[in-house]
């Protein structure tokens, strides 16, 4: 699936004079996911214990797992497309006010749910299912304008998270009853898509042109193979199929998107942090879906243990990694990480191996092993934070717009 991906060029000017931090999409929206991705396990912790009871009409399970994708993730991914598409289109997608909007209504979804058992669990669904398709307006009008067609699956990426979305929240309303877990599965899965088409255009490239490597490269038919593969994987996860070809479609993915990275260069990474948070990300994509696999034909293997290798690992990680380095290459900085952002890679991979690994090997510590992941993850989050928030609010240092 040609997509260009890579987000390169200079940014464009705003059309008028706006402050830095509503100058691009990946300002408000970097630094709301950082700071929402520090607060929100704590929160589920407490959720856990029945010391706060969010969700309203979703249990505290189903609040958990909507939050980290429909909070966390895609606010990720709308800094990404609002930034990316600007530069693949040459066209502004939104800046200024209505970029700041944008954000107000990402952030009135989270307090909708956080103040759910006091309001009508429609109004807290209509709040929250706003989001998608606004953002989808706002990326979607330059896209089109542009004629960029290669670019329209990411407004189909949207419209996928947002029927997912929809879904939940329908069985929570109780209209469609049982549909909870297949819309959290498929929202995941939406989300690993997003990272498994992003990750063979870029990570060979940032490897390539950091090492001067000229050998590295994606081998397009094993991209094509591995998507292919992963789209069987969301099409059973979407049926609800329980057969034997569900976890038959998740071992053949799982070869398949740890094939597709013989040419990357992993390990020409090691002495660049930038590098190493990226494809140490990715391999928990085939390690998740793996997992997935051996969970249908062992007791060993908790379902939950594939589900955060791919939620904690490959969608924490490497969520950190890309905010980092976007918010220092459009920032006009050098692509050096500092070392308290070194130290949050490390943290949320052992936070992912933690949360892994604890259920299969040592099932008895797991209630331990929660909190002790969520100090990991909130740390590493939390230095995220700390170092990018000033770099996000401020100016870029070569005076340029963006």
């Amino acid at each position: 699936m040609p997509v260009a991906l890579p987000l390169v060029g200079e940014p464009r000017a705003p059309a008028v004079r706006v402050s830095p931090f509503a100058a691009k999409g990946f300002r408000p929206f970097f630094l709301l996911a950082g700071a929402f991705a520090a607060v929100i396990v704590p929160l589920w912790l407490l959720a856990l214990r029945g010391v706060i009871h969010p969700g309203g009409s979703l249990d505290a399970i189903t609040w958990h797992s909507h939050e980290m994708v429909f909070g966390f993730a895609v606010a990720v991914i709308a800094g990404f497309l609002l930034t990316a598409v600007g530069n693949w289109t040459q066209r502004e997608t939104a800046v200024g006010a209505p970029l700041l909007g944008l954000a107000a209504l990402w952030l009135a979804g989270r307090v909708a749910f956080l103040l759910a058992p006091a309001l009508p669990a429609a109004l807290v669904a209509a709040v929250d299912l706003a989001f998608l398709p606004a953002l989808a307006f706002a990326i979607g009008r330059p896209i089109v304008q542009a004629r960029n067609r290669r670019n329209l699956v990411m407004i189909a990426v949207l419209a996928a998270l947002w029927l997912a979305n929809l879904a939940i929240h329908l069985d929570g309303l109780g209209v469609l009853p049982g549909w909870r877990r297949r819309g959290s599965l498929v929202a995941v899965d939406v989300v690993i898509a997003v990272i498994l088409i992003v990750s063979g255009r870029v990570f060979p490239m940032f490897t390539r042109n950091a090492t001067k490597r000229d050998e590295l490269r994606s081998i397009p038919a094993l991209d094509v193979a591995a998507l292919v593969s992963f789209a069987a994987v969301i099409a059973c996860d979407a049926l609800d199929v329980t057969t034997a070809l569900a976890p038959i479609a998740a071992g053949v993915a799982a070869a398949l998107t740890l094939a597709r990275t013989l040419h990357w260069g992993a390990r020409h990474s090691l002495r660049q942090p930038l590098l190493w948070i990226l494809h140490g990300a990715y391999l928990f994509i085939p390690l998740g879906l793996a997992l997935r696999a051996a969970s249908a034909l062992t007791t060993r293997v908790p379902p939950s243990a594939a589900t955060h290798a791919l939620t904690v690992g490959a969608i924490g990680g490497l969520t950190l990694g890309m905010m980092a380095r976007v918010s220092l290459g459009h920032t006009g900085r050098l692509l050096v990480a500092p070392p308290a952002i070194t130290a949050a890679f490390a943290l949320v991979l052992l936070a992912a191996l933690l949360r892994v690994v604890t259920p299969i090997a040592a099932p008895s510590l797991y209630p331990a092993s929660l909190q002790a992941v969520g100090i990991l993850w909130t740390l590493a989050f939390g230095l995220f934070v700390a170092v990018y928030a000033k770099i996000l609010v401020s100016p870029r240092p070569d005076g340029k717009a963006g």
